[in-house]
Order: structure tokens, then C-alpha cells, then sequence
């Protein structure tokens, strides 16, 4: 017994340097995103920080389970130099892989504000990984030294502790000694990686972060990567929510549509443009009430002015496969991204459809290499018939050298292409160079200004793009019978303090343009989503007939609203005011437009009755979970 108690408190020597590894990390993450929280002082650190030490443990022995199991065997052959050796490999690459994790998402962090789950596993398919992987190096050199210094730190710890070993030959009592003490070993390592020892004690999850912080996005400093990525290895599940019966919910919130026009279909064709990282902080006009700030987008605000442009908009999402399932069939991906659940499968009625069996042509275009993002896969869901990407544009010698044809050039492309359809037809493009690594296409170098971060010349470009789009395309006999959608994705770097909320992380325009129609102008303040965009754009169309979706026409619904889920916190906005509502209760009440920094709650002193939202959130909830569980996204 001695013997392995010994090597048991080897085992437990090496493990520890892993923990301060962690929090030292931990560090260094608040440290390098500490604009994104500023409310965080030092004894709110310190609380984070130990309620990180119980995800650190999980995740510690999640990536060394099979190295405790492996040491721990009472085998004589255990002791040999080259089984010893297999061992101490097995150790660094395990935890090497971790901290390249936990390191690469100090600085991802910043772009999608919340540690990576098992999707970052998304680029790895992407032809050009090589050299986004390279660019990066470039980027964030520091993060490689930091890693190499670390694996040093550890691997000298680990060779301080020598291996036990026993002199004589193993006897009946060393075996059954060697197996209690493994079996003891196993038990506490899983009782600690489920995260407690009851019976009913469920395997602790990335909820339960919130039990040691104030605002959501600061479950990112409670957590480490290597727990969020392999808590999502396995894809997550929806229970069957019941806080209604079928009619109760279908009275409070139904996504059952059913549009009855007085007049025939418009055959107006329709372009959507999902541009990339397009955040309504880089719009001047959308932030005159900041002092002296001009924006970046000094074209698409003069066409702001010739729009209805919804002033008081938001994304579904936090990344670019969020946004596709929300504006193109209104189904938002909430919890965990649509396309990448065990639902991506579901029948859907997209808007490629719906069109299509009004006489429509549809096709999507992006710029990237076919198959990119898996959006080829997800337009032929959403029932757009023609894909345009990289390979039918034909010239690869454009390529940008990262994510795929300059926006520039595609969208000429996608003018000249749109000419040549019967009309009325539907399209989509998503732009891309607004898109990391930031990086201007060769012949615009030292053309734009830009700001303080590196996307404000490339959210400069994009503009210029988009001006050559629309001046090349207002010289096409379609133009004027076109009603253009301009949305983003997702929001992306932050520089204004006015955007530091999960509110203004998620701000952006949402742009409806009819080219010579006066009476669609206006700065509209009303609530709006991408989920709304669907319904918006079908009743505009004077289309009859049923859909299904989680969004409304904000100018016919008594009370828009905006759903979005941020850190296991599900936050719902309707008229002036942001409701969390997280795990069966309500944690928080926010005046977002007085109190654009969400500093003051309001629950408790009630300012006005919570009982309606709370209502519609849960049923909300209740047919977005039953509905994707049962296969029920169609009408």
C-alpha cells in the first residue's frame, strides 16, 4: 500500500503545477480583455477566480484521466524506463494541446466574447487553415512564447518527482494493495469531474459558472477552454420545456405565421446582404449622439438616410453560422449554433422556398472557397437553388491569400451575374474581408484612414466596396423593382465604452432600401432582430400564405421584442428595458437606453411590471426547444 500511496502523491505533485498554470492564464485573459470587463474589480476577481478552480479541476483531469489511469496501474511492467517514458509523452502532448486551447482564446476572446466550444472545430476544414494558422503567429506572437515557456515550466516540474519504484517483485497483497488505491484514485477523479458525490449530482456544466459572477460575458473568466470544448464534444440535447400548455403558449407567443393580403404579390426581386462583422458602432450616423465620432461607413449612412433603417436592431448570434439560419429562415440559433446541433437536419421553410413557389429565382453568393463555412450546405436547407463562390467566379488569382475573393471584386461580379436572371429572383451574398486577420486587399494599402483597431480600415473597405455595388448595379434595368436587405452578421471589435454591454455587443443596422421610394425613409427606432427580418420582408411583398418563424414584423407587432442567450443567460428586450432570465428565475431588469452599460438593476425596484415579458420569454423558450426537438420548423 505504501508503494502506491507514494506514487499517488507523485501523481498529485505533478498535477499540481497545472492549477497554477491555469490561473495564472486565468490572469492573463482578464488581464489582456479587461476592456470588456471594467466593472470587475479585485475582490470580484478573487471570488471568479476560486469558483475557476473547480472547472480547472474537471478540465485538468477531463485531459488527464487516461495518464492517472495508466500510472496507477499496479503492474510490475509499470516500472520499466520505456513505459515510463510513454507516459511522460503521453503527459505533454495531453496538456499540451490544453494550453494551446486555453492560450489561443486569451486572444479569440475579443471577436466572439466567450470561450470556444467544440465548434472552433468549424476551420479545420477550411482550405486555407494553413494560413489563418500563420497569420495568427503573426498577430499574437507573445501567445507562442507564453505557451513555450509554459510547457518548459511544466515539464521541468514534472521531472523534480521521480517515479516510484519497488525493488522486489510484486506479491499478491502489492496487487490487491495497487488496485484499492486505483479504484480509490478513479472514484475521486470522477466524482470530482461529475462535481460532487451524490447520486443525483449531475456532471457540472458551463451553468454553472454563473454561480460566481455579476454579468454573463464574466463566465469567460470562471471557465478555461479545454472544459468548454470537451463539455460540447458530445452535442447538446434539449429537455422538453412545459411551462404552458399547447394553447396557453400558442396564445402568449405563437411562431405560426399566417399572412392574408388585401392586394397580389409584388414581384419585387430581393437582395440580402449579410455583411461581415458589421457592427452598428462603426456607423456614424447611427451614433450622433457621440460627440465628434464620424464612423467609418460613410456611404451606407447616406444610404441609411434613403432607407428604412432600423436604428434599435440586433444580431441572433455571435458568429457568421448564427446569422444565416436567423435571416434566411428565422430560426435563431440560441444556446448553441443551429447548423452544428443535433437539429441542423430538420425540415425547414426558408425564404429560398417560400419565394420559389411564387415563381423566384434564388442563388446565395460567397466569395470564399465552395463549401466554406459549410453555407453551401445550409442555402440548399433555407431552399436557394444556385451557389456562386469562389469557383464559379473563375478567377483564383484574386484570391486574398486568406478567406477568399475581395469584396470589391466579388460583388461586381455578383452585379454583372444578377443581370443575367429572370426575374423576379431572390439573392443573398455574404461579404467576407471584413473578416480576420483585417487585412487590406493588394492595391488598397495606406487607401483608408482607419481608427483605433484593425477592422475600422477594413470596415472602410467594405463601404467602398459596397458604393462601386450599388452605383454598378443602379445602371441595371432591375434596380429600381429591387427591395435590398443590408444586415450584418455579428458584431466584432469594440472601441466606443458606449458598447460595452451584451446589449451593444449584439447592435446592428438593419437596412430595408427601395431605390425612388419615398415613403420607405425613415429612422425607426422600433425593436428589431434578424428573426424579424423574414416576416418584415414577406409582408412587405403583400405575400399570403403560412410560415413559420421566431420573429415578427416589427411594425405590426404590438410589442417587438429581441431574444438573445449570452453565458447560460437568456435576455429578452422590449420596449426600454432588458430582462435576464437565467436557471428558472429572473436575475436582472435594465433600462438598456438610459443605462447603456447595464450598471444599474432595476429588479427590485420594479419600475414596471416584469409579468408579461417573463410570460412570452418562457414561451418563447418552451416552442424554440419543443420545436426543434420534435421536427416542428414548419408550419
Amino acid at each position: 500500500m505504501k508503494l502506491f500511496l507514494k506514487r499517488l502523491k507523485t501523481l498529485l505533485l505533478r498535477l499540481s503545477i497545472l492549477f497554477v498554470v491555469y490561473q495564472f492564464l486565468r490572469l492573463v485573459f482578464f488581464l489582456y480583455n479587461r476592456h470588456h470587463f471594467q466593472d470587475v474589480d479585485f475582490s470580484h476577481y478573487v471570488t471568479m477566480a476560486k469558483g475557476g478552480l473547480r472547472f480547472d479541476l474537471t478540465g485538468i483531469l477531463y485531459l488527464n484521466l487516461l495518464y492517472i489511469v495508466l500510472y496507477m496501474l499496479p503492474v510490475k511492467f509499470a516500472e520499466r524506463t520505456r513505459y515510463r517514458q510513454i507516459l511522460f509523452g503521453l503527459f505533454i502532448i495531453t496538456n499540451a494541446l490544453g494550453l494551446a486551447f486555453e492560450i489561443g482564446d486569451i486572444f479569440y476572446f475579443d471577436y466572439v466574447l466567450k470561450r470556444s466550444t467544440v465548434e472552433v472545430f468549424m476551420f479545420a476544414g477550411e482550405n486555407n487553415i494553413g494560413l489563418l494558422a500563420l497569420q495568427f503567429f503573426k498577430d499574437f506572437w507573445w501567445g507562442f512564447i507564453l505557451f513555450a515557456v509554459l510547457m518548459y515550466v511544466i515539464y521541468k516540474w514534472y521531472k523534480c518527482f521521480s517515479d516510484v519504484v519497488s525493488e522486489q517483485s510484486y506479491s499478491f497483497k502489492t496487487y490487491l494493495s495497487g488496485l484499492v488505491v486505483l479504484l480509490i484514485t478513479l472514484y475521486f477523479s470522477i466524482v470530482s469531474i461529475r462535481g460532487g458525490f451524490t447520486r443525483d449530482t449531475r456532471p457540472i456544466n458551463m451553468n454553472n459558472a454563473g454561480a460566481y459572477i455579476k454579468k454573463p460575458i464574466e463566465m469567460a473568466i470562471v471557465l478555461n477552454t479545454p472544459f468548454t470544448i470537451i463539455r460540447t464534444l458530445k452535442k447538446q440535447t434539449f429537455k422538453p420545456v412545459h411551462y404552458f400548455s399547447d394553447d396557453e403558449v400558442a396564445k402568449i407567443f405563437n411562431p405560426v405565421k399566417e399572412f392574408k393580403a388585401d392586394t397580389t404579390m409584388a414581384k419585387k426581386n430581393v437582395v440580402i446582404i449579410i455583411i461581415e462583422s458589421f457592427a452598428r458602432e462603426y456607423t456614424g450616423l447611427l451614433n450622433r449622439d457621440i460627440k465628434g465620432y464620424k464612423g467609418y461607413t460613410p456611404f451606407l449612412d447616406s444610404l441609411m438616410l434613403q432607407s428604412h433603417t432600423f436604428t434599435n436592431a440586433y444580431a441572433n448570434g455571435r458568429k457568421s453560422i448564427d446569422a444565416m439560419p436567423s435571416i434566411l429562415t428565422s430560426v435563431p440559433s440560441l444556446v448553441q449554433p443551429y447548423v452544428l446541433s443535433p437539429y441542423g437536419t430538420n425540415k425547414l421553410l426558408g425564404l429560398g422556398k417560400i419565394l420559389k413557389q411564387k415563381g423566384y429565382k434564388t442563388a446565395f453568393f460567397h466569395g470564399a472557397p465552395n463549401g466554406s463555412m459549410g453555407f453551401d450546405a445550409f442555402i440548399n436547407l433555407a431552399g436557394f437553388d444556385e451557389y456562386y463562390g469562389m469557383t464559379e467566379y473563375g478567377h483564383p488569382e484574386d484570391f486574398d491569400g486568406y478567406w477568399g475573393i475581395p469584396d470589391n471584386k466579388f460583388l461586381q461580379y455578383m452585379a454583372k451575374t444578377l443581370d443575367t436572371f429572370k426575374q423576379p429572383f431572390v439573392s443573398t451574398v455574404f461579404t467576407l474581408s471584413s473578416h480576420h486577420p483585417f487585412r487590406l486587399p493588394s492595391g488598397f494599402e495606406g487607401k483608408f484612414k482607419g481608427g483605433p483597431l484593425p477592422i475600422h480600415k477594413v470596415i472602410q473597405y467594405m463601404d467602398y466596396s459596397m458604393k462601386h455595388f450599388f452605383k454598378t448595379m443602379s445602371k441595371m434595368s432591375w434596380y429600381h423593382n429591387t427591395i435590398f436587405i443590408i444586415s450584418a452578421d455579428h458584431c466584432n471589435q469594440s472601441y466606443l465604452p458606449e458598447y460595452n454591454s451584451s446589449v451593444g455587443r449584439h447592435a446592428i443596422p438593419i437596412i430595408f432600401y427601395e431605390p425612388g421610394n419615398p415613403q420607405e425613409i425613415k429612422l425607426d427606432s422600433t425593436l428589431m432582430q434578424q428573426v424579424d427580418i423574414m416576416p418584415r420582408l414577406l409582408r412587405k411583398l403583400n405575400y399570403s400564405g403560412k410560415i413559420l418563424s421566431f420573429g415578427n414584423d416589427p411594425k405590426t407587432e404590438k410589442h417587438p421584442f429581441v431574444v438573445n442567450y449570452n453565458g447560460g443567460t437568456w435576455e429578452y428586450m422590449q420596449d426600454d428595458y432588458l430582462l435576464r432570465f437565467r436557471n428558472e428565475k429572473v436575475t436582472g431588469l435594465f433600462n438598456y437606453k438610459k443605462d447603456r452599460l447595464l450598471k444599474l438593476n432595476l429588479l427590485h425596484q420594479v419600475p414596471v411590471d416584469t409579468t408579461y415579458m417573463v410570460q412570452r420569454l418562457k414561451a418563447f423558450i418552451q416552442q424554440y426547444k419543443n420545436r426543434l426537438i420534435y421536427n416542428k420548423l414548419t408550419p
